[in-house]
């Protein structure tokens, strides 16, 4: 199952973390993003970049998805819909998402919104921590190691 990165606010050192695992595990992953961007040689590794605009990059991951994959993405919309077609979404600070908890982020964001929009300053994300780190590494092993086991059981090897 392929990685579908949200790329144009993705971090660098989550970026860094999804090459190392896609040369380790030769899983595809795609970075989607409408700028230019610069990645390692890999036969695993792709970017795609998409025209400019609201949320073109997010139209794509969504319209290029398929059940089981998985999607890297602060994009609390993005992870909704990645969710309700059946995919998994992992945010970079290491939450994966889950048809359990996508309501109370999007409630949630939508909250903040209304806040900022009313004019009440609400701050900026705090900076990425080790421990973030350490929660989406931990999550991202997890997916990789149930779709290898998942993929031995298709192809049958599995007893």
């Amino acid at each position: 199952m392929p990685i579908w990165v949200d790329a144009d606010a993705c971090p660098k050192v989550i970026k860094e973390i999804l090459f190392r695992a896609a040369k380790r595990t030769a899983v595809p992953v795609t970075l989607v993003a409408n700028r230019l961007l610069s990645i390692p040689s890999s036969n695993y590794i792709s970017a795609l970049q998409v025209a400019d605009g609201f949320d073109v990059a997010d139209s794509e991951i969504v319209k290029r998805l398929r059940a089981g994959d998985l999607v890297i993405t602060a994009d609390v919309p993005l992870a909704a819909e990645v969710i309700a077609k059946g995919g998994q979404a992992l945010d970079p600070r290491g939450e994966m998402h889950s048809p359990d908890t996508i309501q109370a982020r999007l409630t949630m964001r939508d909250f903040m919104d209304t806040l900022r929009a009313s004019g009440i300053e609400t701050g900026g994300p705090s900076a990425l921590t080790q421990r973030n780190r350490q929660l989406f590494a931990k999550h991202l092993e997890h997916y990789l190691m149930t779709q290898s086991k998942q993929q031995v059981r298709i192809d049958g090897k599995l007893e």
